[in-house]
């Protein structure tokens, strides 16, 4: 089958793009595959991060893509179209996860030629950071797709509440494995410059505040001085209003803030050192950070929204918080240390999972999805 793959690859970094560069590699395996990139993926005054692209301290897979799509300017969208269109694939992939793409994606899907089936691969229905226009674009955005999967039951309920009648499947998000093996504790802590024999707490990913990095803070003031907690990530706007909090609590010095995005080869320090990630998050659909934390055997305390509890609770790879409240998390935090054989049980859930959630499985589940459009 002749696939083509509409979405950021390099030199746009993040997550989006590595899952696009390992969905390109396994997809690869089996079928003629052609990756299409934007020439911008957003205006800067969009993007509230540092840089949206690559840096020469990044390590991100270099994926070979043809950059066509701005999605501020029109003109580039039936440009983007015919050039698909003129190599014809059977199904054309686009990734979709804010309302900002709507409208360029949505005219391409329609655009993308008669004999070209055309899938969404929806992280997001509706964002983290909700708008009044985000239902109506997306709505539109939907309605051009032949059919569409989601990573999580979460997204697709949002999904079937804009357009009940969509061909869909849920197929969870495969577990990231390009980041390495873990690395022995100490070294990990020499690395980082972490003090040793600390219970360490992780919260890893850029910082927004719908990560709810806040809630963290105030749930770590709970604790007593046997623990330690490491931020690492770049802020999506100032971090001035953590740096108060940080400052203001029980212990700042047991706080270790890593304010920057991390490159692909220094993902392992942070989770060969930790004990256990916190994703105190207000609102959520599925996690690229759960995927990394599965792939190290991290276990996780997660906030009960979104398909956080699909995704964590309900596979045995984490603790489930009822309530989002800094007492709530504590709470959580302090039970997975107080019981034994917890860890153990949590870490043989992400074994398992770790072989349900591979990339070969994934792209065989979607290419026969895909096979099955009308």
């Amino acid at each position: 089958m002749k696939i083509a793959i509409l979405s950021c690859f390099y030199p746009f970094r993040g997550g989006i793009a590595q899952f696009n560069a390992n969905l390109f590699e396994e997809l690869g395996k089996e079928h003629d595959v052609r990756a299409f990139n934007f020439s911008r993926q957003y205006p800067d005054f969009l993007f509230p991060g540092k840089t949206q692209y690559v840096t020469p301290e990044d390590e991100a897979v270099s994926i070979e893509a043809q950059a066509l799509l701005d999605t501020a300017n029109p003109f580039s969208w039936g440009r983007t179209a015919r050039v698909i269109r003129r190599w014809a694939p059977d199904l054309l992939l686009v990734r979709y996860w804010m309302s900002w793409f709507a409208p360029s994606l949505g005219w391409v899907v329609r655009h993308a030629g008669p004999q070209c089936r055309t899938v969404g691969i929806l992280d997001n229905v509706i964002p983290h950071e909700r708008h009044w226009f985000d239902a109506p674009l997306t709505r539109w955005f939907v309605h051009g797709l032949d059919g569409a999967v989601t990573l999580c039951e979460e997204v697709g309920r949002d999904l079937l509440a804009l357009r009940p009648d969509i061909p869909h499947a849920v197929l969870p998000h495969p577990i990231y494995t390009h980041f390495g093996q873990r690395l022995p504790r100490a070294e990990a802590e020499r690395r980082l410059g972490l003090p040793s024999g600390r219970k360490t707490l992780l919260f890893f990913g850029l910082i927004r505040e719908y990560k709810g990095l806040d809630i963290l803070l105030r749930a770590f003031d709970l604790l007593d001085d046997s623990y330690q907690l490491v931020i690492a990530g770049e802020p999506y706007g100032s971090f001035g209003k953590y740096q108060a909090l940080i400052d203001a609590g029980r212990d700042p010095g047991s706080v270790h803030v890593f304010p920057s995005y991390i490159r692909d080869s220094r993902v392992k320090d942070y989770f060969s050192a930790a004990d256990l990630a916190v994703l105190p998050y207000r609102s959520a659909t599925q996690s690229g950070i759960s995927s990394v934390s599965t792939h190290f055997e991290v276990p996780m305390v997660v906030t009960d929204v979104g398909g956080l509890r699909e995704t964590v609770g309900e596979r045995g790879t984490g603790i489930v918080c009822e309530e989002g409240t800094p007492g709530c998390i504590a709470a959580a935090i302090r039970r997975y240390f107080a019981e034994p054989t917890l860890r153990d049980r949590l870490q043989a859930g992400m074994r398992f999972e770790k072989d349900r959630l591979s990339w070969s499985r994934f792209t065989h589940d979607l290419a026969d999805f895909a096979g099955r459009l009308k």
